[in-house]
């Protein structure tokens, strides 16, 4: 079986979940992502050919009539490698819709449709318009240039609810991270029977061999019992500033606390001037972007407590597969699954700085408390959330379109 995936780019992290997928006996992986940097990547997402074990075409992007990008000699790639699965994600998704004929073309071939989502951001259908008009559209620099009241508001998401009902529909599955998927796309229409629940997940079984090697190692950071950690890219919706206030908040309590900022992006400048401005760029690491496990794991072992303070996702996983406790709030989905409120972590009000700031004082307040409920962090990676259960999910997902 040949599954062709259609991505934005190659993040270092999905690439290790491709791989294990094109191992898979009887299954091939190939990728077409855009031959320049993708118009639908995040400012700063880690991308790399090192390791890749599935065949790449690189394609042109282009614009389409409807103002999102899709690829130059997408069919002829199609034609020439005959997939039995295309696996595709928004927004090349709506040419597919738009294209009636492209649509035409793939089910001629007896290619099989499925759709990769969060979907975290995506509202159900009857809440649509309400979701929109509320700010629900938010990007990664926290804009969303709505006007709710106006009539082309209404009509530009009227359309979008619509478009997502065609897309969600015909497809023959989706693939999702979350159960949420059930009810956001059974909304749409979707039988449950084409969801599948694959979860979000970096290759565990890596994150565990690297671990296993620098165990009582640490060459990257002071000695600190009450190190707190963020690692991602430096963008507004990670909301680092609004740890970083509280944080500040904290160090009036614990004057020995460090924060470790682990990553790069276009907000840096912004998040340095903010830690002078606070006072506290003393206390603050900023370790720039680290993606090597070895060192990255070593960041991991010399904090506390690891802390997403605004949306994010698989650094949950990282840090859990390093035993530790977690809080965050509205992530991608990721959370709710894996980050159990009291138990491995908090789950903090949305935008908060003082929730944030009592679940903190509570976690490192206490340490040893802390600690064990970083163990029950690596038990749920363990047993529950992990790359053996994304691999089984996808392959089930696989089976279920070719027997249609």
């Amino acid at each position: 079986m040949k599954i062709l995936f259609t991505f934005g780019g190659l993040p270092h992290y999905y690439n290790l979940v491709l791989n294990r997928l094109n191992q898979v006996e009887g299954q091939e992986i190939v990728v077409i992502a855009p031959k320049s940097q993708g118009k639908s990547v995040g400012a700063g997402v880690h991308q790399t050919l090192d390791g890749v074990e599935f065949k790449v075409h690189f394609l042109e992007e282009y614009k389409t009539a409807w103002g999102k990008p899709f690829f130059k000699n997408f069919l002829e790639t199609v034609e020439a490698e005959k997939p039995d699965v295309i696996v595709t994600i928004w927004p090349y998704i709506l040419t597919f819709v738009y294209n009636p004929l492209l649509l035409w073309k793939i089910r001629s071939m007896g290619i099989k449709l499925i759709l990769k989502e969060i979907p975290f951001n995506i509202p159900k259908f009857q809440e649509a318009l309400d979701y929109y008009a509320k700010g629900g559209a938010v990007t990664e620099t926290l804009n969303t240039e709505l006007k709710p009241s106006s009539l082309a508001f209404k009509l530009k998401y009227s359309l979008l609810k619509y478009t997502y009902k065609r897309a969600f529909n015909m497809v023959d599955a989706h693939v999702d991270y979350t159960e949420e998927a059930i009810d956001v796309f059974g909304s749409y229409g979707v039988p449950k029977e084409k969801i599948f629940v694959i979860y979000n997940s970096p290759d565990t079984d890596i994150i565990f061999n690297e671990r296993a090697k620098i165990e009582g190692l640490n060459t990257v950071l002071p000695d600190n019992p009450l190190r707190l950690l963020h690692v991602g890219r430096l963008v507004k919706w990670k909301r680092v500033d609004l740890l970083m206030d509280v944080f500040a908040k904290l160090l009036k309590k614990f004057p020995i606390a460090k924060l470790a900022i682990v990553g790069t992006g276009p907000e840096l400048d912004n998040l340095k001037q903010q830690a002078k401005d606070l006072g506290i760029e003393e206390s603050v690491e900023f370790a720039g972007a680290v993606y090597e496990m070895t060192q990255l794991g070593q960041y991991f072992n010399a904090s506390l407590v690891y802390v997403l303070a605004g949306m994010g996702g698989l650094s949950i996983n990282d840090a859990m597969c390093f035993d530790k406790p977690i809080i965050c709030s509205v992530a991608d989905g990721t959370e709710k699954k894996l980050v159990r409120d009291g138990y491995n972590g908090y789950i903090f009000k949305n935008g908060d700085a003082e929730d944030l700031y009592q679940k903190l004082e509570s976690m490192m307040s206490n340490p040893e408390k802390t600690k064990e409920m970083g163990l029950r962090s690596g038990d749920i990676i363990k047993n529950e959330v992990n790359i053996h259960v994304v691999i089984k999910n996808y392959c089930e997902a696989f089976k279920y379109v070719m027997k249609k």
